[in-house]
């Protein structure tokens, strides 16, 4: 026999569980078994009973939305799982561990952006809730378009509360600007042309008879000047000459 053989043989053996406490883990098992098993027959009757809800909400063509009551996280998984495999949104509202809700909506009726306000602020959302936002709503736009009508005359000027200038009084002085600032005004005899001047302001027959002027000058003018003698002519008449 080996050391490690011999140091194991000389070691106590661990206690044999009596019949006692046999008993007591196998109650402790079968009880672990229950509860698992009840909760998953509680999760099959709410998945059940969630999909019945969901059913008629599809079936119902004029409800557009159907809530639950606050469920743990979940529950919440099994109506986002059904929801979404008939098609469905969901969206949860309210504080974790406390009053977190579910509602699902019909993808042809969703929300709207002061449901979603009143529901994420913790309030519930109902007729007479819908009813007010719809009248607040109504008279923003009255006002609105009250406030386009006023002339412009009438509209509030924002004045700011101080003077930029004030800061830099120490470096400026009060009256520096002042002084500095001159009226420019353009000098009209450089480049300015009135477009009185620019426009023609005879009539068509009279424009017409100009050019007919125009052209008839040209041709006199060409008339009267007598045309040049060309080279080949003035080589002839010098041979002819030396000729003779």
């Amino acid at each position: 026999m080996d050391l490690l053989g011999s140091i194991l043989g000389a070691m106590d053996k661990p206690p044999a569980r009596d019949k006692k406490e046999k008993e007591m883990i196998e109650k402790q098992k079968k009880e672990l078994e229950m509860m698992r098993n009840k909760e998953r027959d509680e999760l099959n009757r709410f998945r059940k009973y969630a999909e019945e809800r969901l059913g008629r909400l599809v079936k119902d063509p004029v409800r557009t939305y159907m809530e639950f009551q606050p469920l743990d996280k979940v529950h919440r998984s099994v109506v986002h799982d059904i929801a979404e495999i008939a098609g469905l949104v969901a969206m949860s509202f309210g504080v974790e561990g406390v009053d977190r809700y579910i509602v699902v909506y019909k993808k042809e009726g969703m929300p709207s952006e002061d449901e979603l306000a009143v529901r994420r602020g913790g309030e519930p959302w109902n007729k007479q809730t819908a009813e007010e936002y719809c009248e607040k709503k109504k008279q923003q736009q009255m006002l609105e378009k009250e406030l386009r009508k006023r002339p412009l005359e009438e509209k509030e000027v924002a004045t700011p509360m101080s003077n930029y200038k004030d800061k830099y009084v120490h470096l400026i002085g009060q009256d520096a600007a002042l002084e500095a600032a001159k009226k420019t005004e353009s000098n009209k005899s450089y480049g300015y042309v009135p477009s009185e001047n620019k426009r023609d302001v005879r009539s068509i027959e009279q424009t017409m008879a100009d050019i007919q002027a125009k052209k008839k000058l040209k041709t006199q003018h060409v008339a009267e000047d007598p045309p040049e003698a060309s080279t080949g002519d003035s080589v002839a008449e010098s041979t002819s000459s030396g000729q003779t």
